[in-house]
């Protein structure tokens, strides 16, 4: 996906100027085995600010809306089934 003259291209003497994702949004969905709260709060989150910063943000890709989904190991399945539908409606809507 990150290939120069897709998602950037060089301008002038700058091979990475041109953000060519530039308008485009995405949702980042993360499950984890520990709680999310413990995960935003305690790690900040590192990995999806990374992933924002360096990977989505290098080509243009804003807002990036996030959502983490912790402790799936110990879901109980009517719990995960109301995950799993409100994540199918986001992707039916395109959201």
């Amino acid at each position: 996906m990150a290939r120069p003259g897709f998602a950037f291209s060089r301008e002038g003497k700058n091979p990475l100027a041109a953000k060519g994702l530039t308008g485009r949004s995405v949702r980042v969905v993360v499950t984890m085995g520990m709680p999310a709260t413990v995960y935003r709060r305690y790690f900040r989150a590192h990995s999806i600010k990374s992933l924002e910063r360096n990977i989505l943000g290098f080509v243009g890709i804003a807002p990036v809306h996030e959502i983490l989904i912790g402790m799936v190991a110990n879901r109980e399945p009517e719990p995960a089934r109301k995950w799993l539908a409100k994540l199918e409606k986001l992707g039916e809507r395109g959201d």
